[in-house]
């Protein structure tokens, strides 16, 4: 498998072009537009292996795939203090911890 074959791709739909645009998360500047989705991912897919090729044969770093990225499951949020007060009563009033009432957001 090659690593192009990695990253993470989608396709959605230009109103402003009129056509499928094939997008690739670790590569922003990069898009291929084309009539059908299966065109636009087949076209994002093409220029993303090519860059990956001239970035290796240039030595410059290339992105690592999201998807083989190690990920702790631990971050920082900040929020205003009110929010956070508001949070933690809700918590206190499902008889949960804090940690579990924001997972629980943000899984839904």
């Amino acid at each position: 498998m090659k690593k192009a074959d990695r990253y993470t791709y989608r396709v959605t739909w230009s109103e402003e072009d009129g056509e499928h645009v094939g997008l690739c998360t670790e590569f922003p500047s990069l898009s291929w537009l084309a009539g059908s989705p299966t065109a636009a991912l087949a076209g994002v897919r093409k220029v993303v292996a090519r860059v990956v090729s001239d970035m290796e044969e240039n030595g410059e770093p290339v992105p690592e795939p999201i998807a083989t990225r190690a990920y702790s499951g631990r971050f920082v949020v900040r929020v205003p203090p009110q929010t956070h007060r508001r949070l933690v009563t809700e918590a206190a009033e499902s008889g949960i911890s804090l940690n579990r009432l924001i997972s629980s957001k943000l899984e839904a």
